[in-house]
């Protein structure tokens, strides 16, 4: 059987058993368990497939868990199902402290998959990167896995390669660059610009770039002055409507022969603002509890978030003892209003008794620098909504 066949049945056997497998919690915390187990996001899956497949790339920017992750391996799923011969690479940069770091994530994630066999792919991926010292290993599922022996002042070209692998095997291949603000990071100059002059000259290989920053990614995308320039359409992601997730959990509440009603999820999705992860956390809680009880209320919610905070509390403390005073107040202060416009003002200053404005603007940029704090929806919001309910605690 020719390999291209092979590997479509093999993608199609794959998405029935996804489809077709039943989680015991089918409220999914961590990963991307299918389509069945994915709320909503029918619009915005649609945008950024019409994108990808009308040779644009995309600008993703989304607070952490609020759901962009998941999006991007949905939409992979749906198009790795629907074309068989397309390429789909997820590299996540979060970890990544250097170029030389995000081109070996490259190399592992990307090399070898391009070709059919893997004495194929390893005679290419040799020959290619010759002087680099290719190293061939294979994770549990038996798929190829390169790293490469990249030398100081070497990383361009590499990462060139790796780029021009890509373009000459002539395959439909998306990239989606988790956390891409992180290459704001790198001590290395250039990076952006380095980027941009070679994904221009991809004419099959098509990203998405996600991140979580959004003042970053805004300026990185938004600014005349950088490199991204308006190279992308943008999408910022909100929360998933509340209707939506109602009838989403409910449909599988229907199996515990129980259901929320409207009244009593509208307190468990204010309770975290409506964030996704947050939101699927209870609810994965609640699920379970139904063994044991015959419905949701008011008081077992509080429950599962009382339970939730408890199970983070150490590292809580260890976050609350890393701060200086000052930003332990202001942060504070910030979990106590839920959200705050303006925390330079002296309203807010007066009212929470915070030290002088200039060491509120200290406080304030190193939080958001550290992701404890994040602006979002025109209010600075503490980041992590358990970690804020402990704080006013």
């Amino acid at each position: 059987m020719p390999y291209e066949k092979l590997l479509r049945n093999l993608r199609c056997v794959k998405h029935e058993v996804m489809k077709k497998a039943e989680l015991n919690n089918p409220f999914v915390v961590y990963g991307y368990k299918g389509a069945a187990y994915f709320c909503d996001r029918e619009e915005e899956t649609r945008k950024v497939m019409d994108a990808l497949q009308n040779e644009r790339n995309v600008t993703l920017i989304a607070p952490r868990r609020i759901g962009k992750t998941g999006l991007i391996h949905h939409v992979f799923a749906k198009i790795e199902h629907e074309e068989a011969d397309v390429r789909c690479f997820y590299i996540d940069l979060f970890a990544t402290k250097n170029l030389a770091q995000m081109v070996q994530l490259l190399a592992r994630k990307i090399l070898g998959r391009l070709d059919t066999p893997t004495q194929s792919a390893l005679r290419k991926v040799s020959e290619l990167f010759s002087s680099f010292r290719p190293t061939l290993t294979f994770d549990p599922m038996g798929n190829p896995s390169f790293s490469l022996d990249i030398a100081p002042d070497s990383e361009e070209q590499s990462l060139e390669q790796i780029f021009n692998y890509m373009k000459q095997s002539g395959k439909r291949c998306y990239v989606a660059f988790d956390e891409f603000q992180q290459i704001t990071d790198y001590p290395e100059t250039g990076t952006e610009a380095l980027l941009r002059s070679y994904i221009q000259f991809l004419p099959n290989v098509y990203f998405i770039f996600a991140g979580s920053q959004q003042h970053i990614m805004t300026e990185l995308f938004l600014s005349a002055r950088r490199p991204f320039y308006l190279s992308s359409q943008m999408l910022q992601l909100k929360e998933i409507g509340e209707d939506k997730y109602l009838a989403f959990a409910n449909g599988f509440f229907a199996k515990k022969k129980t259901a929320i009603s409207g009244e009593v999820f509208h307190y468990l999705y204010t309770k975290v603002d409506g964030q996704t992860w947050y939101v699927q956390a209870l609810l994965s809680r609640l699920y379970a509890y139904m063994d044991f009880t015959p419905g949701v209320t008011l008081p077992l919610i509080d429950n599962a978030v009382e339970e939730l905070v408890n199970e983070q509390e150490v590292a809580f403390e260890d976050y609350y003892a890393s701060l200086t005073a000052n930003q332990a107040v202001l942060l504070q202060a910030i979990a106590r209003e839920g959200g705050v416009k303006s925390p330079l003002a002296q309203s807010f200053i007066k009212k929470h008794r915070l030290p002088a404005l200039s060491s509120i603007k200290t406080a304030l940029k190193a939080l958001m620098d550290r992701q404890m704090v994040c602006l979002y929806g025109g209010r600075y919001i503490v980041y992590d909504r358990f970690f804020a309910i402990w704080l006013r605690r």
